[in-house]
């Protein structure tokens, strides 16, 4: 596996000769594209220059020991350090999710349970609001559906990033994991006998797309405005504002009410329907390439369960990789790293098993 670095070094050393010249920055996208290629192989070009000399190292060690004991502990150090870096190196050189660095459209839906579901899914929002805020991402709330209590029967997000990010740190690579059915047993603000409820909200999360990466043809569509309306049906707008998109190729529908003018409305529900595009071409390349780098702890079946939040037991479990924590109250505050570490280390694990 490591031979093909020696490649990329080459191709390391052009990126970095064509960046110096100011004639590439005059082209932005062009400018970019290399950034971003340079900033992926960096990584990789120094954990293995590290590896090599390291290995340079423990032969000089050995070498030496020959004549002089005191170098055999050090031969130890500098072996174990050098299966250090071949593991890193490995796992650099693991295939990445080209749409690791994308920016996401991330939405929360209320599921069976009525009010206490909405609640939850308003929970959710909270939590990946101040995830996004601990980490320093923009949120911009698309578009909300309020329940008459405070919650949301559904919610859509967009997360972005700013400035340049490390590979593997974009919005995407970390918040993919969390598209899934997410379960709450709690006793519910509603219930009066004090009794333990179990009810779920779905997340789906979207790499955003941009215009020229999923193409609309402008008969693919069918559009239908009608009047906003509040929760429980208060503050119906005068106006026909609210949008509703049909993509009529796949059925996707799509509708937004949030802003004031139609053409708001508009704009903003096709930035959705672009992401859930891009999203369904990728998963049909996916199950048709049925390749490695599919990851192994993200589940096709959006039904499916794959966290449980207990309230009386301040445990929050993740059942695809078998993480579980008593901080329940600090991980709806927005710490959720740890929970989505344990998925990135377990789909990086099936990868480099994947590899061989």
């Amino acid at each position: 596996m490591f031979e093909a670095v020696e490649e990329l070094i080459g191709e390391h050393a052009d990126l970095e000769k064509r960046l110096a010249d100011p004639a590439v920055h005059a082209d932005q996208r062009e400018a970019r594209r290399l950034n971003k290629r340079y900033a992926e192989l960096t990584p990789m070009i120094t954990a293995y220059r590290a590896w090599k000399q390291a290995g340079e190292d423990i032969e000089t060690a050995r070498e030496l020991a020959q004549d002089d004991p005191d170098f055999v502990d050090e031969v130890k150090e500098l072996e174990q350090s050098r299966e250090r870096l071949t593991d890193r190196l490995r796992l650099l050189l693991v295939p990445r999710d080209p749409s690791d660095d994308k920016d996401v459209i991330l939405e929360v839906k209320a599921g069976e349970g009525g009010e206490e579901s909405a609640l939850f899914a308003g929970d959710l929002l909270r939590m990946y609001l101040r995830y996004a805020e601990r980490i320093g991402w923009k949120t911009e709330v698309i578009d909300a559906n309020e329940s008459d209590l405070g919650g949301y029967k559904d919610v859509q997000v967009a997360v972005k990033t700013r400035g340049t990010i490390e590979p593997g740190q974009g919005v995407w690579a970390r918040l993919k994991y969390e598209g899934g059915v997410h379960r709450v047993q709690r006793v519910p603000a509603t219930e009066s006998q004090g009794r333990i409820h179990t009810s779920a909200a779905g997340v789906l999360v979207t790499p955003e797309a941009e215009e020229v990466e999923v193409e609309i043809g402008p008969n693919d569509l069918r559009i239908d405005v009608y009047r906003s309306s509040g929760p429980g049906g208060q503050s119906v707008n005068t106006t026909d504002s609210a949008v509703r998109i049909t993509h009529l190729p796949t059925g996707i529908v799509v509708s937004c009410q949030n802003e004031k003018s139609q053409l708001q409305n508009k704009e903003q529900a096709l930035r959705i329907l672009r992401s859930r595009l891009l999203a369904a071409a990728q998963e049909e390349a996916e199950r048709e390439a049925s390749d490695a780098r599919r990851s192994q702890v993200r589940t096709v079946d959006r039904s499916e369960r794959i966290r449980t939040y207990n309230f009386p037991e301040n445990r929050i479990s993740d059942h695809r990789v078998g993480f579980k924590a008593y901080n329940l109250d600090q991980v709806l505050d927005g710490e959720l790293d740890p929970v989505i570490q344990a998925c990135v280390d377990a789909d990086a694990a099936a990868k480099l098993a994947a590899a061989g």
